[in-house]
């Protein structure tokens, strides 16, 4: 009798998780947009050379407007990759254990992160229309690491390490003004690779 009511309270648990949180998130979905952002950094780190300009020695990197441009589309493709990727993973492990996608967590998760992002991505628009390039790699790592830590009340409670770990990052980065590059790789390439390997091992 025992045993059936812990199963019972098991039950009961795993339904209202369910209706409360949005489970679906793939590990998977982290370790594909790692590795898109860590593809577009090293792809970055070539355009800088074949432009002239040496990353690791030049102490006054000059961008030229084409640049920028260039730089700004770069990360729009990064963020549709990662996109793609985290829409494809979600969608097939929802399918594969009959998870429900689109409920009043998925709502609620999708606008908790949004909204940060949203005003990061304002913030970052406005450091490049006056110049300050150098401050967009740091800022996007703060804003991201805190939408994910104002999304975690809605999914695995597990992603707040994730947000925790990027805030850091970013924080770092704001004293290591021209190293935007490095941290960028490290916060949205490795940390999310490191973060979808061990969530894709911990919930497959």
């Amino acid at each position: 009798m025992n045993q059936k009511h812990q199963e019972d309270l098991a039950h009961i648990r795993s339904m209202m998780e369910r209706s409360s949180r949005f489970i679906s998130l793939s590990g998977l979905s982290g370790v594909f947009a790692g590795l898109s952002a860590l593809i577009g950094g090293l792809y970055v780190y070539q355009l800088f050379k074949v432009n002239g300009i040496e990353y690791f020695t030049d102490e006054h990197i000059v961008l030229s407007g084409s640049l920028v441009s260039e730089l700004i589309w770069i990360g729009v493709i990064i963020l549709v990759c990662a996109f793609v990727f985290g829409t494809f993973f979600t969608v097939r492990k929802s399918k594969k254990y009959n998870l429900p996608i689109w409920t009043s967590a998925t709502k609620n998760m999708l606008f908790n992160l949004a909204v940060p992002l949203a005003a990061g991505g304002i913030f970052c628009l406005a450091l490049i229309y006056h110049g300050y390039y150098g401050l967009v790699a740091p800022s996007t790592l703060l804003f991201y690491g805190l939408a994910v830590i104002n999304a975690e009340k809605y999914t695995f409670s597990d992603i707040k390490y994730l947000g925790f770990s990027e805030l850091l990052l970013g924080c770092i980065s704001l004293f290591y003004i021209g190293y935007g590059l490095i941290f960028w790789i490290l916060g949205f390439g490795i940390l999310h690779i490191a973060y979808g390997l061990v969530m894709f091992k911990k919930y497959k």
